[in-house]
């Protein structure tokens, strides 16, 4: 393949003691002239590769079809009001609605009404402790850059917005609806703070409350049911361990509330509120990886005592407090489960009923009732309500859309990392025997577990003929805490070593072979395929690798300064070799075949720059001495976050296009 003409510059730094190599350097000014033409080369190069792919438009189709399924998510309630989001069959967006007493609803927030072109997308809503009003924001573009609005729930007028620089900023409703806190980013885009704001006046007179003038510091606010507690946690980057606060709003002024300590200075991920019943609840990992549940007097919030201990083999998500029980949250290996437990003594008492094997999502309660999501890899997510007074467990909402589902069979595989330790991996494949073509996806960073989802993606992939295998590695939360510290920072090549350990073994017990295997993965998981294919790209035929991280020298230069906390800053000796050792764009070495290699990359990601993706590109198609394809796929409009279903429906099948030609799927059924 004859690669377009690039540059390639003698820009060498030196770093503690390192001479490091950077001749692609110019390629990171996204508005110069030359790096658009280049950028331009790399799209037609790109289009006319994936225009001869031939499973495209077939797995285009299919992709579209298992997508139509839409979504539904559980209620929100205020009273008797609920809201929630909807999207159906041929939507682009999700729908937020609202509901009252009898049942009929009503649109409140339709992205798609607001902008056609699918490029405006709703990021978060919050309604007022009444359910009178709502906060929500817009961003466009993909940049993730919110527009905070407020609007009246019945009739649906505008009362106030757009405030600006709300990038996902909580919002904690005063009781009566008439203020509220939130988080605002400094004009520059840097600093965050907590400020008070008056519907309907300008921002301007926005009272500031909290803050530390530290660009990496991100802010959650809460109030509790009736208004009277705020809690304020305060976290560095992606660390793990925040601080938290919480203010009696009964007992000082709203704009100079007094907060007081519930936990600081601690290594350890907390999360506090104050319940119905006027306790004070405490899930944390603090001297318990996996999680626990404690509990206190608000009047006195660094006091606590447990209530549900930690489980040694599964790890705590999330409570909900019902009448007469609590709901404790947990995912066993990745498979959510959720328990009760007495209120006073913190007995378990039993189980809720769940429909099958998969992930559970956040819940939300009403008196003696609890409504959830669920999910697993052949199973649309759907809502389904608990009963605390009957202990049963009813789908309450079905997803809005309906797709013809391939049989999947799944299987749970156990292997050996390098150094001895057990690492779980999920195979999903048809009936038949034989090595077949196979997609290995992971992660494995900043403590996010990768559990069971639908995913038309996978099951297209796996109608097809393929496998599909999903590693839960370290780094991520799949364990608890001690998991995730285990793959991040000097522990990093950990993450890699499961991976190439999850790889092998899927050769050694036959799934698949060297010449079939391609691998896959996004953001975090698009620096470990990096990090793979440039460590054993002998392993491999193929790799996807999206809004990629890989350049561990500059990351923190181009965007990612708040990410220091997970691999460690160049700007000190010892984390400059720990990220040096691994960053894959240093990596790349000019004697090698590599694997075929697609990089997808977004021109309103605002959360991992292009620029690693247009570098590390570069280099391979540089380097590499074999006939495999280096191509990059760049879409302007969208970025990092959930996109229209019409774009990610694109994207999917050209990875999936590009992996099977790589491994020679060949999709034979009718």
């Amino acid at each position: 393949m004859i690669y377009p003409a690039t540059r390639r510059d003698s820009v060498v730094d030196e770093l503690h003691g390192h001479h490091v190599a950077d001749p692609y350097r110019w390629l990171e000014d996204a508005t110069s002239t030359e790096t658009a033409r280049w950028q331009a080369a790399q799209d037609e190069l790109w289009q006319g590769y994936a225009d001869g792919l031939p499973q495209r438009d077939r797995l285009r189709a299919r992709v579209a079809e298992l997508s139509d399924t839409g979504l539904v998510t559980a209620p929100t309630w205020r009273g008797e009001r609920r809201f929630f989001l909807r999207q159906n069959a041929g939507q682009d967006h999700p729908v937020l609605y609202t509901a009252g007493r009898d049942g009929t609803e009503h649109v409140l927030v339709d992205p798609t009404a607001v902008d056609g072109s699918g490029r405006t997308t709703l990021d978060t809503w919050q309604p007022d402790l009444d359910g009178r009003l709502l906060a929500y924001q817009l961003s466009s573009g993909g940049t993730e850059r919110a527009l905070l609005y407020v609007l009246d729930v019945r009739s649906g007028r505008l009362v106030d917005g757009p405030l600006d620089r709300c990038r996902y900023s909580p919002v904690a409703w005063l009781a009566g609806g008439e203020a509220f806190y939130y988080v605002r980013a400094a004009p520059d885009g840097g600093a965050r703070h907590v400020y008070l704001h008056k519907v309907g006046t300008s921002c301007d007179n926005d009272v500031l409350v909290f803050g530390a003038d530290r660009a990496d510091t991100g802010y959650g606010l809460q109030t509790s049911e009736d208004g009277r507690w705020l809690t304020v946690a305060a976290s560095r980057g992606t660390a793990p361990g925040n601080d938290i606060w919480l203010a009696d709003l009964a007992d000082s002024p709203v704009e100079r509330p007094e907060l007081r300590v519930v936990q600081e200075g601690v290594a350890a991920r907390t999360v506090a509120t104050v319940g119905s019943d006027g306790r004070l609840y405490v899930v944390t990992d603090r001297d318990a990886p996996r999680g626990r549940v404690c509990v206190g007097d608000p009047a006195r919030p660094a006091e606590w005592t447990e209530l549900v201990a930690e489980d040694d083999s599964s790890v705590l998500t999330g409570i909900a407090l019902l009448d007469r029980v609590l709901l404790v949250g947990r995912t066993r290996h990745a498979i959510g489960e959720i328990g009760l437990y007495d209120l006073a003594g913190g007995t378990r008492v039993g189980d809720v009923p769940l429909p099958g094997f998969g992930s559970v999502g956040t819940m939300s309660t009403r008196g003696h009732e609890a409504w959830f999501s669920y999910t697993d890899s052949v199973t649309p997510r759907g809502v389904y309500r608990y009963d605390a007074r009957t202990c049963r467990t009813t789908r309450w909402a079905a997803a809005p859309g309906v797709a013809e589902i391939p049989d999947v069979t799944s299987r749970q595989i156990e292997c050996e990392s390098a150094d001895g330790t057990p690492v779980r991996v999920v195979v999903f494949g048809r009936a038949g025997a034989g090595p077949r073509p196979t997609i290995l996806y992971g992660y494995g960073g900043f403590g996010l577990p990768l559990t069971p989802t639908y995913s038309s993606y996978l099951l297209a992939w796996v109608e097809a003929g393929g496998v599909f295998a999903t590693a839960q590695l370290r780094g991520g939360g799949e364990e608890g805490a001690e998991w995730h510290r285990a793959g991040m920072l000097g522990q990093k090549q950990n993450v890699f070593d499961d991976f190439f350990a999850v790889a092998e073994r899927l050769i050694a017990d036959g799934w698949t072979t060297r010449e079939q295997l391609g691998i896959c993965g996004e953001s975090n998981g698009g620096l470990l395929v990096g990090a793979a294919l440039t460590q054993r790209p002998e392993l491999f035929a193929a790799a996807v690798c999206s809004a990629p991280v890989l350049d561990m020298l500059r990351y923190e230069r181009l965007g990612g300064a708040s990410w220091r906390t997970e691999y460690g800053s160049a700007d000190d000796p010892e984390q400059f070799d720990w990220l040096l050792d691994y960053s894959p764009y240093h990596h790349v070495r000019s004697d090698v075949d590599y694997p075929a290699v697609l990089f997808t990359s977004f021109g309103g990601d605002t959360r991992v720059d292009p620029a690693h993706a247009r570098k590390m590109c570069a280099a391979l198609q540089y380097a590499t001495t074999g006939e495999r394809p280096v191509l990059l796929r760049h879409e302007d409009g969208v970025g990092h976050a959930r996109s229209a279903t019409t774009f990610a429906v694109a994207l999917a099948a050209d990875m999936l296009a590009f992996l099977a030609a790589a491994t020679c799927l060949e999709w034979t059924t009718s």
